[in-house]
């Protein structure tokens, strides 16, 4: 019949899924992605539950659309953890903040540089680094003895 559309070509009618949103996170203190487990672990036993609390809570829906939290360890995005929930609270003084709810699960990622920064930013999908293939993880020592000059220009190469 003119003008119907056939059902497997639904792209022209259907809204375009969000993109996600992610969010990006200084690990303060944190030396190494074991560390950062075990931390993660030790809050998940004290408060029941895998958050991560901040003042401000992200406005941008597209967070929970398959967003996740990237994690900043010693100057490199390093691992990260899929976001699941927003929940906007207030202590007993009246101030409100946001406990970020995150899957417990820690995914590596391929190692980028960042800058420090404080609070959290927003990282979009074509600036997150992609999850590092199974398995596979750089040893801390390694990439903590090789001068960041070294791992920029292995990567400018495609070998790191």
């Amino acid at each position: 019949m003119p003008g119907e559309i056939p059902a497997d070509d639904l792209s022209r009618v259907a809204p375009n899924p969000v993109e996600p949103l992610h969010l990006l996170k200084m690990a303060v203190g944190i030396a190494d992605i074991d560390e950062l487990r075990r931390v993660r672990a030790a809050r998940i036993k004290q408060h029941g539950g895998s958050w991560v609390y901040t003042r401000n809570q992200p406005r941008r829906a597209a967070v929970l659309a398959g967003g996740s939290i990237y994690w900043v360890i010693r100057g490199q995005i390093r691992v990260r953890q899929r976001i699941t929930a927003l929940r906007g609270e207030r202590d007993e003084k009246g101030r409100g903040y946001c406990l970020i709810e995150v899957d417990p699960e820690l995914v590596m990622t391929l190692w980028r540089p960042w800058r420090p920064f404080q609070g959290w930013r927003y990282l979009t999908p074509a600036d997150a680094p992609p999850d590092a293939p199974g398995g596979w993880q750089m040893p801390d020592a390694a990439a903590s003895a090789m001068p960041e000059r070294l791992i920029a220009e292995l990567r400018s190469l495609g070998l790191w």
